[in-house]
């Protein structure tokens, strides 16, 4: 007589005897976000607005509207933006002696425009990486009742 093996279950964070949800991509859902597509199934848009997220995916109906990104994209935006324009600047001015006037015409326009460009794709990776990790209502409970 021959026993069939089951997978073993993993169990969450929750109660003992609760198998756990199934394991959602990481780096494919950041990745998702990141292209401002829905994190579950990568087709549906993830704006509705500049950063205005929509209410839910029009393509497989996953709720977005619960997401709480707060902060952290314009912390990541000033971090990335701010490396890369005192980077470059200080390399222009190792090369070249430019006056004050022209620094100015250079550096804030490239400054705000790598703002804009960067702020929105990474709204959407964090959204996504909040989907991945099942935070903040992206786990089927609400938020505070996982504890």
């Amino acid at each position: 007589m021959t026993q069939s093996r089951a997978a073993p279950i993993e169990y969450g964070a929750g109660q003992a005897d609760e198998p756990a949800a199934p394991r959602r991509d990481l780096w494919r859902s950041i990745g998702r976000g990141l292209l401002m597509r829905c994190p579950h199934c990568g087709e549906g848009k993830l704006f509705a607005g500049f950063l205005t997220s929509v209410e839910a995916c029009e393509v497989c109906h996953e709720l977005i509207h619960h997401h709480r990104a707060d902060d952290l994209p314009p912390y990541l935006t000033v971090f990335i933006v701010g490396h890369l324009v005192v980077a470059l600047f200080m390399g222009v001015e190792e090369v070249t002696t430019l006056p004050l006037w022209a620094h100015l015409t250079i550096w804030i326009p490239v400054t705000l425009a790598l703002s804009l460009v960067l702020l929105r794709p990474l709204k959407g990776g964090t959204i996504g990486l909040q989907w991945a990790l099942r935070m903040h209502g992206f786990g089927g409970s609400p938020d505070g009742a996982d504890h």
